[in-house]
């Protein structure tokens, strides 16, 4: 499974920006894939996941209801991108957004790092 993360870029207050997480590599259903960030000297911490089998979506406390988490697997069995809309961005916001994978749901331990097995590059959101 391979992970290639897109879409970051600097906005403003208020601004939107929408990740992009192609995932290639037998992710059409059955696993759990998310969003986590990175603020620069803090801890990795996730934003949204998504169970690719029937799209049940988690959000992390903090998103407020600004994010959407939403995939696209309609054209190729071997591909799967997933989204992550960011509406109503705040300075907060400012990290680097990787995407990540594992076989199984997501459930409720989805938050913890350590469970992904595939990780993409990041891309840097920046919020001023």
């Amino acid at each position: 499974v391979q992970l290639v993360e897109s879409g970051g870029g600097s906005v403003q207050t208020g601004g939107s920006l929408k990740l992009s997480c192609l995932a290639s590599g037998d992710v059409d259903s059955g696993y759990c894939m998310a969003w986590f960030r990175q603020a620069s000297g803090q801890a990795r911490e996730g934003v949204a996941a998504i169970d690719t089998g029937d799209g049940t979506t988690s959000y992390a406390d903090f998103v407020g209801g600004r994010f959407t988490i939403f995939q696209d697997n309609a054209m190729d069995n071997e591909k799967n991108t997933v989204y992550l809309q960011m509406n109503s961005l705040k300075p907060d916001d400012t990290a680097m957004y990787y995407c990540a994978a594992r076989f199984g749901v997501c459930l409720n331990r989805w938050t913890d790092a350590s469970r992904y097995y595939y990780w993409g590059q990041g891309t840097q959101v920046t919020v001023s």
